[in-house]
């Protein structure tokens, strides 16, 4: 008789430890979710963006920061046939710092503040670009 009572005891231990250990993992996934949300589509301050071409024939340097979840700017315009150096600012993140223009073949991971693309524009048109992920894009004009 005292053998049933305690296998019965274990067994609701057992079922509280399951129960314990569901709501640890649903807390655990719900954290996961945030900080991952907050990192991907945090908002940046920066108003950079601007292009600095110093009409000289020097290389036309664009910083892109992120604001409202996307590049911003989200629109820039390079001259076609100019040297154009594309980098990111500091509140870039996650996979927006994966910067692609597939029509340039041009894939990189900017690392850092120093670290940029750079490229020649061969011809005139609109191109999209964008993250490795396709969550972020914007449209690079070449005039």
């Amino acid at each position: 008789m005292h053998l049933v009572v305690l296998v019965a005891g274990v067994a609701d231990a057992e079922d509280n430890m399951q129960i314990k250990k569901s709501t640890l993992w649903t807390i655990g996934v719900i954290i996961l979710i945030v900080l991952t949300g907050y990192f991907v589509l945090s908002k940046g301050n920066s108003d950079s963006g601007n292009i600095v071409n110093p009409g000289d024939g020097a290389s036309q340097n664009i910083v892109i920061g992120m604001k409202n979840g996307n590049y911003y700017p989200n629109t820039i315009k390079v001259e076609v046939g100019k040297s154009a150096r594309i980098s990111l600012d500091k509140s870039v993140v996650g996979c927006f710092r994966s910067f692609t223009i597939r029509d340039f073949g041009i894939s990189k991971y900017l690392v850092g503040l120093d670290d940029y693309v750079e490229f020649t524009p061969t011809k005139k048109g609109t191109f999209r670009f964008a993250c490795s992920m396709g969550m972020g894009t914007g449209t690079l004009i070449v005039e």
